[in-house]
């Protein structure tokens, strides 16, 4: 029998309640919905509390990225990634430039953009005059959603305007500056935007629409550069390979998107292992990687005068040590404790260095080896294991398809059958 989608109160349901549903829909077994239900380290109330509709959880493998020195700190990174190679490479890359010194990096102030979008304004340039001469009234507005926030030193600090051109007329867009501190500020930044909507409506005489938080957080940077000498990347040749790779992504938005994931990569393990917005990071990466018109590279790589390796990153890192996730999740304050970053902007920085260590492990494998070499040989695993393997011989179907050149769900079912038959 044919059964819908539409289901009323779902949500008023309990995890098991909705799961009995999805199991008759989805024809799901036993065993799959005890997987489900079984969330492990995340206990199912407090999953069903962090989202909707909530049915289970899906765990993901964390991994700790070594040899990490940052500033003369040493990190252990917590980085949870379901793809193979990517925390070997960002260890591997961070052992290289430690013996260059390691990291160093710095960082802006946690200020995040607020926007309020107005409209329907007969003279939206003199509307944004008088906005601008309103600045006090609306910053104390704002600062009075946050009184919390303000005690720490953050809040509302700056006011900024600008008038511009839609495909259905020109629109004020009135910009709140607030200082988040510690947290990624959405819902700071959201409910400040919100209670000046009226003050912007009186003014300018015109309609308030959307009041919310812009992910492209040019006010939020973190910069992270590092040296890598000649000897501990492979030689001058490796160093001049990736010194043409770093410019062909700096100059082809093709290539450029690929470069900018390999950072991402790096980054987004550690955002999802302590509970971060990941999506922001994302939005954010790519925003700023396109910001002067074309969308380009956010690291680049050159060749010093002594024939070293040096690469820079800068990027937006719009990430909290409070609020969302942070500390709701278990395995989220583990990682951070791990980490043991003391603030936002400290977080943000290891970000920035982790990020450009991944771009390292990448480039470097491209120049030297090949991306396959190291990636498939990891990869090759997750192929025997999804073919059918069991433990014991696992590590032998992954040789032998690696020797072979052909990592292949069927082959492997081959060699599986090659090997139980023997057996």
């Amino acid at each position: 029998m044919k059964m819908s989608s539409n289901i009323s109160g779902f949500y008023k349901l309990t995890p098991k309640q909705r799961l009995d549903i999805v199991g008759e829909f989805a024809d799901l077994s036993k065993e799959e919905r005890e997987l489900l239900l079984n969330t492990g380290s995340l206990p199912l109330d407090v999953a069903n509390r962090m989202i909707e509709n909530t049915i289970g959880a899906i765990p993901i493998p964390i991994g700790i990225g070594v040899n990490f020195l940052i500033n003369e700190k040493d990190y252990l990174i917590p980085m949870a990634t379901e793809e193979p190679s990517v925390v070997a490479a960002a260890s591997y890359a961070a052992k290289m430039v430690r013996k260059g010194g390691g990291f160093k990096t710095s960082s802006t102030s946690s200020i995040m953009i607020g926007q309020i979008q107005t409209v329907g304004i007969n003279n939206p340039n003199i509307a944004k005059i008088r906005i601008l001469e309103a600045e006090k009234e609306i910053l104390d507005t704002a600062n009075a959603q946050d009184p919390v926030l303000c005690s720490f030193g953050g809040g509302a600090k700056n006011l900024t305007a600008k008038v511009i051109d839609s495909t259905v007329g020109p629109m004020l867009i009135v910009e709140l500056h607030v200082d988040c501190r510690d947290a990624m500020g959405a819902n700071a930044v959201n409910t400040m935007c919100e209670a000046v909507a009226p003050i912007i409506e009186r003014i300018s005489g015109g309609r308030v629409y959307l009041r919310i938080i812009s992910n492209l957080a040019t006010e939020r940077l973190v910069r992270a550069k590092c040296i890598v000498p000649k000897e501990a990347v492979g030689g001058i040749e490796v160093v001049d390979g990736i010194v043409n790779a770093s410019a062909f992504a700096s100059a082809d938005p093709y290539r450029a998107a690929t470069h900018n994931k390999g950072i991402l990569n790096g980054t987004i393990a550690v955002i999802l292992a302590t509970g971060n917005d990941h999506r922001a990071i994302e939005a954010g990466a790519h925003a700023y990687a396109a910001i002067k018109g074309q969308y380009t590279a956010l690291s680049i790589w050159i060749k010093n005068k002594n024939s070293d390796l040096e690469g820079t990153i800068e990027m937006p890192m719009a990430v909290g040590l409070v609020g969302g996730a942070v500390k709701t999740h278990p395995i989220a304050k583990i990682s951070l404790k791990i980490l043991g970053v003391k603030t936002a902007r400290e977080f943000g920085e290891v970000l920035g260095a982790v990020g450009l260590a991944q771009n390292l492990g990448a480039l470097r494998a491209l120049a030297h080896e090949g991306i396959q070499s190291g990636h498939m040989a990891l990869h090759s695993r997750n192929v025997a294991i999804a073919a059918g393997a069991k433990k014991g011989i696992v590590d032998k179907i992954a040789e032998m398809m690696i020797k072979e050149q052909k990592i292949r769900i069927d082959r492997a079912r081959e060699l599986i059958e090659e090997i139980n038959g023997i057996n």
